[in-house]
């Protein structure tokens, strides 16, 4: 079956239509044409797909799910970058980025404001380039935490000076220059009263604060997604205090199955795995840590990013930002040799979490298909 030219399939599985939905069944990753013409999976592992039983079917839809290595801390190693923001500020708090890895945002403790950067290269630190600051005085003393809701529209800014968090709206995305305070604050001292770190679930319904009275995340909803004014306290919280006191930094993995936590005198991640995603309540410590002592680190912040596969300490004694690869690793899909893909090259397994859907054609049986990506990271 030739393919001469990039195409899209328009309408490949419609309801109601001349070919109805039909879920299938993936079985020890063979696609079984026999049982239906839509199919999903998650990769559980690196998958080899066979398509088999083509018969008379004519196109048919594969939904994948990408998914992980879930070591993170285990293999982690210094990327070799770097970057200094002594010129803005000589107390990094913690980083924050937008989530395609062009924007980093930094608070400082010294200066009480949040510092927005540019990276040239995504994720890469060691391109980035000052852009604008936002002055968060007038709510309080002493930032130490940033979170972005995923559109860039809103920031949530945490303050140990008062043991609140504060609420802020962005009138251009992601750029801070633009922010405004919207007059919207919650308190977690009832909690904690000196809050290290915070950290937003991406769908912002939750987020997590820990602080360096009672080494303890504490866990908070937000009955409307991204709107503080609905927050309170879940009644879940887990103790640190058997692996280290007063940690400074808190980060969630993407999936919300793992969370770490630093220490600035520690030069040690230590990290937490939870048997019911962001539940904080069912963490537990897995005997997994990094110790980053070699490059003499007064650590602040840690933060993951693209996709976990890398974390970023704020570094007080270096006044600036240091770049780690992860230990976690994706899943590949090797395909059958019969597809012939739309552009000549096959795609790629999804990152972990993301969603991508592929549809295939055959006017032969099954003996050789056509192949596209008709969806993108759908999650």
């Amino acid at each position: 079956m030739a393919n001469d030219k990039d195409f899209v399939v328009a309408g490949a599985v419609e309801v109601g239509k001349d070919t109805k939905v039909t879920l299938g069944t993936v079985t020890s990753n063979n696609i079984d044409l026999a049982t239906g013409n839509y199919f999903a999976d998650t990769l559980a592992a690196d998958t080899t797909y066979t398509i088999s039983n083509a018969g008379d079917v004519q196109a048919f839809q594969l939904e994948v799910t990408g998914a992980s290595v879930s070591s993170y801390l285990v293999g982690a190693s210094y990327a070799s970058k770097s970057l200094s923001v002594s010129a803005q500020e000589n107390v990094p708090e913690d980083t924050s980025f937008k989530p395609d890895g062009t924007k980093m945002y930094l608070i400082g403790g010294q200066g009480d404001d949040v510092n927005e950067y540019t990276l040239s290269v995504p994720w890469d630190v060691s391109t980035a380039s000052f852009d604008h600051t936002f002055d968060l005085s007038s709510q309080s003393s002493s930032p130490v935490k940033a979170s972005f809701k995923t559109d860039g529209t809103k920031m949530f800014v945490l303050m140990d000076g008062n043991n609140r968090v504060h609420q802020y709206s962005l009138s251009t995305p992601w750029n801070v220059s633009t922010a405004s305070y919207d007059s919207v604050l919650t308190s977690v001292g009832g909690q904690e009263l000196s809050p290290s770190s915070m950290f937003f679930k991406l769908d912002g319904t939750a987020f997590y604060v820990c602080g360096r009275s009672n080494s303890t995340v504490f866990q908070y909803t937000l009955s409307t997604a991204w709107d503080l004014s609905t927050s309170s306290y879940a009644g879940k919280s887990f103790s640190v205090t058997s692996q280290l006191t007063q940690p400074d930094g808190l980060s969630f993995s993407a999936d919300g199955t793992t969370f770490v936590v630093v220490k600035d005198a520690a030069d040690i991640a230590y990290q937490y795995t939870l048997s019911t995603p962001w539940d904080v309540s069912t963490a537990s410590y897995n005997n997994i840590s990094y110790d980053f002592s070699a490059l003499s680190l007064t650590a602040k912040g840690i933060t993951f990013g693209d996709n976990d596969f890398k974390f970023y300490i704020s570094d007080s004694n270096f006044k600036g930002v240091y770049q780690f690869d992860t230990g976690v690793s994706s899943r590949t899909i090797t395909w059958p040799s019969s597809i012939e893909w739309a552009g000549g090259i096959a795609p790629s397994a999804p990152a972990g979490g993301e969603t991508d859907v592929y549809t295939l054609v055959t006017d032969d049986g099954g003996t050789s298909y056509v192949g596209v990506k008709t969806a993108d990271n759908l999650s």
